[in-house]
This record gives C-alpha cells, sequence and structure tokens, in this order.
C-alpha cells in the first residue's frame, strides 16, 4: 500500500500583466506620469498619456513604441474638468487610471497666498477628483471592473515645512479615495492611492537645487537616498494589475521609511 502523500495543487500568484486592458495616465509627459505610462505598456497596457503639453507627450508616447509598447496621447489640461469629462466620455472605458497630474506651490504657511492655494487645490484635488470620477462613470457604463491609482504623497500622511497647502491636497485626496472605494466596490472598481517619498523628478528638480534641502530629504529617508522614479514603477503595476485584486481604499507607501516614525 503507498501511503505516499497526494500532492499539493499549489496556488498560482495573480498575473501582473495588462494584456487587453486600457490605461490613462494623467501628468504623463514626464516624471512619475512618464514612468507610471512606461511601466503599463512594458506591461502590457495600450496607454494614454494625457498632458497640457502634446510635444512632450507626443515624444513620450514614440518612445513608448519604439520600445514595443502601444499608446496613444490626449493633449488637455486636468483643470479643464468639462474637457476632460468629455474626452474620457467619447472612448471605450479604461481599465486602470493613474491620476498623477500635480503642482506645489512651496511657502510657509503665514505666507500661503490666496491665489496659490487656489492653483494647487484647483488641480490637486479639484482636477484629480473629477478625473477619477469621469473614468469611474465610464467603467460603470461599459460594465468594466477596474482600478483608480490616485498619486498622493507621504505628505498625506504627516506634515512638512513650507508644505501646508500641498498637505492639504493630497490629506483631502486620502480621504475621498476612501470614500470613493466604498461607492465603486459595488462595480467591481478599485480605488487606491500611491504614497512617495520625495522622487528626482522636474517637479522637485528646484527643491532639490535649495541649499539643505537634499540633506533634509535624506535626513528623514531611513533608507537614505533619495527616490527615483524607477522606485515606483512596480508598485503601479501591482496596483493596476489583478496581483492587488483584493486591495481597496487603502495607501501603498513608498517612502524609504519617512513615515515609519
Amino acid at each position: 500500500m503507498n501511503d505516499a502523500a497526494k500532492p499539493p495543487e499549489l496556488p498560482r500568484t495573480p498575473s501582473f500583466r495588462l494584456d487587453g486592458r486600457r490605461a490613462l495616465v494623467t501628468g504623463a509627459g514626464r516624471g512619475i506620469g512618464l514612468g507610471a505610462a512606461a511601466a503599463l505598456a512594458a506591461a502590457g497596457a495600450r496607454v494614454t498619456l494625457l498632458a497640457r503639453g502634446a510635444a512632450e507627450i507626443e515624444a513620450a508616447t514614440e518612445a513608448i513604441r519604439a520600445a514595443g509598447g502601444e499608446a496613444d496621447t490626449l493633449a488637455l489640461d486636468l483643470g479643464d474638468v468639462g474637457a476632460v469629462r468629455v474626452a474620457v466620455e467619447g472612448r471605450p472605458a479604461f481599465h486602470v487610471l493613474v491620476n498623477n497630474a500635480g503642482t506645489n506651490r512651496p511657502a510657509r504657511f503665514q505666507d500661503v497666498a490666496p491665489e496659490d492655494f487656489d492653483s494647487v487645490m484647483a488641480l490637486n484635488l479639484r482636477g484629480c477628483f473629477f478625473a477619477a470620477q469621469a473614468v469611474a462613470r465610464a467603467m460603470i457604463r461599459d460594465g468594466v471592473a477596474g482600478s483608480v491609482i490616485n498619486v498622493s504623497s507621504q505628505m498625506g500622511q504627516v506634515g512638512g515645512p513650507e508644505r501646508s497647502v500641498y498637505c492639504a491636497s493630497k490629506w483631502a485626496m486620502e480621504g475621498w479615495t476612501r470614500a470613493m472605494a466604498l461607492d465603486l466596490a459595488p462595480h467591481g472598481i478599485r480605488a487606491n492611492t500611491l504614497c512617495p517619498t520625495f522622487i528626482e523628478t522636474p517637479l522637485t528638480k528646484p527643491f532639490f537645487e535649495r541649499p539643505g534641502f537634499r540633506d533634509w530629504v535624506l535626513s528623514k529617508i531611513k533608507l537614505g537616498r533619495v527616490g527615483q522614479v524607477q522606485d515606483l514603477m512596480g508598485a503601479v503595476v501591482f496596483l493596476a494589475s489583478d496581483a492587488s485584486a483584493l486591495m481597496t481604499g487603502t495607501a501603498l507607501t513608498v517612502d524609504g521609511g519617512w513615515t515609519a516614525d
């Protein structure tokens, strides 16, 4: 009699591939947005790059195509909520949104000007909120179970000097992402935030040129180095793919340990 145990049927890792899926990346011409678009395309998605600068996203699209990916462009200002809504409604639903467009105007709290507050909130909060709404409505319309990735920040979890308005916008994003996750869950649509530390990009370049800024950042990042765009690319694919199928209403923090203490 053979008493050998029958080999167990091993569970299979969910796929990180995105073949056959459509993805929209905002602020896609450079920095984190460009990295997200490249990562999604490499994973098999057809990526639409959205930004104000047509020439920049056209060049990025050509680079993605040259690397074997599928990509097209949508030259729009995310602050023009109506134009974004019309553009999204006129296309088949996206399976993935990387809601990355954002800005910052650093100032001490006591020096913040109303026009700077309004500018940051118009993009980081209002523009991103209604872009996600437009994409989610199309997902519901077409019966697409998708993933919304709102690019927040470690500054949506802590405070920072000269960043009261930026923090306000990202803390708000953390809140409405959790609320939208509850509203969209019955439709199979997931919503999460990606919360990076300071990443070296064209947006942060002027900050790193200020005396002492890099030293301050490095004193807070426990792993001892400034973040690079590549540090976020795997996280974007993870949140977009079936590998994160049970994640919604939460934050994926990629901060080198900044918020650990």
